[in-house]
């Protein structure tokens, strides 16, 4: 049960400066909404340079807010928040606010599940997606297995507006099977949300339960997570947000915190409707109408995700913060095992971090950046995480960057370059490596 309880808060403050100043300081940036949180400090000189990057681009306002956890060998060294987590509100960030994932829903819970899955043998990793998907064949869909789908190399298109062809999951799931590949089977790596909308339907199908509730009680309950959880769209009236338990929060807890995204899907908009901006989509782009014009908080950002899975889907929907997310990362450092608790083999989290061409592992991606064998994933919303087995390095660095909304050419903040200066400062890698 997802209870998103809010964390200890304790004042982040100059490691140089002496108590007292810590507490005007303190007692200051409360006054003005501006604080840095900050749940340990470290005094490692990598990890402060990584502190020191993600404060200078809060400070020069390229990004709202910013919460950074980095752990090794099962140890938190070092967990901040800075700046806001809603611009417009003035509300705080801190280190237990809960993000939208975006893209890291593709592995924090659709690989995860197929990860369980598949070591029980209920998935068959090589099988067709015929075998659980029965009616996905013609036009070399019978071609397409569990595998390709996981390393992005099923054919499938990258991103298609649901959306403006269906209204729930199973008009989305005929949508999708009904468009024809546009790559060659298990060949060119083509980065694909429909394929893990597919993967989630999938662990649906053989898990005779929903996404959301399979994930709750087979990883995250047995993991003691308190903050990770799907958030359901429920129509009442007009589109609600409650989460998979049908409650947004431990009634014990009141200070809740969400990290607001954009005013709506103005990005997503002009994919749509921008033929330059490198998306086409089939029939007239002011055939549907129903774009949020609203600031999105605790409420799914992805368009597909929202409009036509309910907010549960393979490909985005998960919201969690920075400790949940580091037991998840440590799950997969220990092989598969967390503090007795063990969730699949450490042969299968072999199999899924195995190299299998273009920085691609089954699920996660193997970023250049970053040391040999490190595994980890980016969301669209301003979300990384990172683990790196030979150091028993997790980092996770989750940024708000669309609450400063679009700028004049309908972009975001790019991030990019931050959490390579991050990963960089903490594992003393070069950028250029």
């Amino acid at each position: 049960m997802a209870l998103w309880c809010c964390g200890q808060r304790l004042a982040s403050a100059r490691r140089l400066l002496s108590w007292a100043l810590r507490v005007g300081a303190f007692l200051l940036c409360v006054s003005t909404g501006a604080c840095n949180w900050s749940v340990l400090a470290t005094s490692d000189t990598d990890v402060s340079v990584a502190d020191s990057l993600v404060a200078s681009w809060v400070d020069q306002k390229l990004i709202p807010g910013a919460v950074l956890l980095v752990a090794q060998d099962g140890r938190v060294l070092h967990e901040a928040a800075y700046g806001l987590a809603s611009v417009a509100d003035g509300v705080p960030m801190t280190p237990s606010t809960v993000f939208d994932l975006a893209s890291v829903t593709k592995v924090m819970a659709t690989t995860l599940a197929m990860m369980v899955l598949s070591d029980r043998g209920e998935v068959v990793l090589d099988a067709p997606v015929s075998q659980y998907l029965t009616d996905f064949v013609g036009g070399g869909r019978e071609r397409v297995t569990v595998r390709d789908l996981l390393t992005h190399r099923s054919g499938l298109p990258q991103w298609v507006p649901t959306y403006y062809h269906a209204s729930d999951q199973d008009e989305a799931y005929a949508y999708i099977r009904s468009l024809s590949l546009m790559w060659p089977v298990g060949k060119e790596r083509n980065y694909s949300d429909l394929g893990f909308m597919l993967l989630g339907l999938i662990a649906e199908k053989v898990a005779s339960q929903p996404l959301d509730e399979f994930v709750m009680s087979e990883v995250y309950e047995p993991l003691g997570l308190k903050s990770t959880a799907y958030r359901r769209v429920e129509v009442a009236g007009g589109k609600t947000m409650v989460s998979a338990e049908r409650h947004v929060a431990d009634p014990r807890c009141t200070d809740v915190v969400f990290a607001r995204t954009s005013r709506g899907n103005p990005f997503e908009r002009r994919m749509v409707h921008d033929p330059r901006f490198g998306y086409e989509i089939e029939g007239d782009a002011d055939a549907w109408s129903e774009w949020r014009n609203w600031w999105l908080d605790g409420e799914v950002n992805d368009g597909n995700a929202f409009h036509t899975f309910g907010g549960v889907a393979g490909h985005a929907g998960l919201f969690s913060t920075a400790r949940d997310l580091y037991v998840l990362l440590d799950l997969m450092l220990s092989g598969g095992e967390y503090e007795g608790n063990r969730l699949f083999s450490s042969e299968t989290v072999a199999n899924f971090l195995g190299p299998t061409g273009d920085r691609q592992a089954l699920g996660w991606q193997l970023p250049v950046y970053a040391p040999q064998g490190s595994f980890g994933h980016t969301g669209f919303t301003g979300t990384f995480v990172l683990g790196v087995p030979d150091r028993g390095l997790a980092l996770v660095l989750l940024t708000n960057r669309q609450n400063f909304d679009v700028d004049e050419n309908t972009e975001y903040p790019d991030v990019g370059p931050l959490q390579r200066a991050v990963t960089k400062a903490v594992t003393g890698v070069s950028l250029t490596n």
